[in-house]
């Protein structure tokens, strides 16, 4: 049983990542970090954690902790990844990676200087819809994909538990790394291909401070598919994904949702041809799983620290087109 420690332990810990626990394998949580004791405290035993920290190093340094998990703001990433990694600790951090490219670097840099396992949250590279997506591609069942759309918007007012949300400063931007990453992610895994170009359009507004409320990216991948990514603070929540072929269409309404079944449909000539349904709520269960199974050496990580700053490239480039209002290249990283 590996023993894992969660940083920052606030809403996504509460609302996602202890209900995946429960449902792992072979994890548990036995420590998590808070700013303040006292809220640690409350938190540990609300949720039976049997150890609380207001120290990232404490946590880290910790004999109960094997694995350590940032769920704290994006600013805080690269800190408290480092000090899992100074400590020889795996670490799993949650998207987006950072809050530019150079800093995934030092996480990679620092994880390979001291051969600590280093991984990154995308947690849809484990959801069933996004596999059986992968899947149907692969097999040829759309052809040579042509447009590749992926879309995530949620409302975020100004009274959103996160509240950093509309601060670039920690943030890094709004929708776009918030919830943009999960679709870009998603597409680069589902068509095994890499974004080489990306031209961003984007708005803001009153309740938005310094980043923005909704954008559209246009990605060009090396193959030649072109995607579309589409983000808001400021919609109903929803998630389609939509995979356009020479000989068909794939189509999930909700593909990037753990909370219910998705129903995934083939269409060629203008007709359904089949319908596929598939469950996400293992998600983060598979996701913990997988990351305890390559520090067992048993298996590779699915989203190594690699993938991560592949996609903070990408954001890096589609808030570069933001300023220019040109397409903007993407850094290619290697592994």
């Amino acid at each position: 049983m590996v023993r894992f420690g969660i940083v920052g332990f606030g809403l996504h810990a509460a609302k996602r990542l202890m209900p995946g626990f429960a449902l792992s394998k072979n994890c548990r949580v036995t420590a998590l970090s808070r700013r303040k004791l006292g809220d640690a405290k409350e938190s540990a035993a609300k949720y039976q954690i049997p150890y609380a920290f207001d120290s990232v190093g404490e946590l880290c340094q910790s004999s109960e902790v094997d694995a350590v998990l940032v769920t704290t703001p994006n600013s805080c990433h690269l800190a408290d990844v480092l000090s899992a990694i100074e400590r020889g600790k795996p670490v799993l951090c949650e998207k987006p990676m950072a809050l530019r490219a150079a800093e995934c670097r030092k996480m990679v840099e620092a994880a390979r200087e001291r051969q600590v396992l280093l991984g990154v949250a995308h947690v849809f590279r484990f959801a069933e819809s996004i596999r059986k997506l992968r899947d149907l591609v692969a097999a040829g069942e759309i052809g040579k994909p042509v447009f590749a759309r992926s879309e995530f918007s949620f409302l975020a007012s100004a009274q959103h538990p996160r509240k950093w949300l509309h601060d670039a400063a920690i943030a890094g931007a709004g929708p776009i790394f918030d919830v943009g990453v999960h679709a870009i992610d998603s597409l680069r895994f589902i068509l095994q291909d890499e974004v080489v170009r990306v031209h961003g359009s984007a708005i803001s507004d009153p309740d938005s401070g310094d980043v923005e409320s909704a954008a559209a990216l246009i990605l060009e991948f090396a193959h030649g598919t072109i995607g579309t990514v589409l983000v808001s603070f400021r919609a109903d929540y929803r998630s389609p994904l939509e995979l356009v072929g020479q000989h068909a269409v794939l189509r999930a309404d909700d593909g990037l949702n753990v909370e219910h079944p998705i129903a995934i449909t083939l269409r060629r000539n203008g007709v359904d041809v089949e319908t596929y349904t598939a469950s996400n709520h293992l998600a983060y269960a598979l996701q913990v799983d997988a990351f305890a199974d390559a520090m067992l050496g048993r298996s590779k990580f699915p989203a190594p620290g690699e993938e991560g700053w592949q996609n903070q490239e990408i954001l890096d480039a589609a808030l570069r087109s933001l300023r220019s209002g040109h397409a903007e290249a993407v850094v290619r990283v290697e592994s």
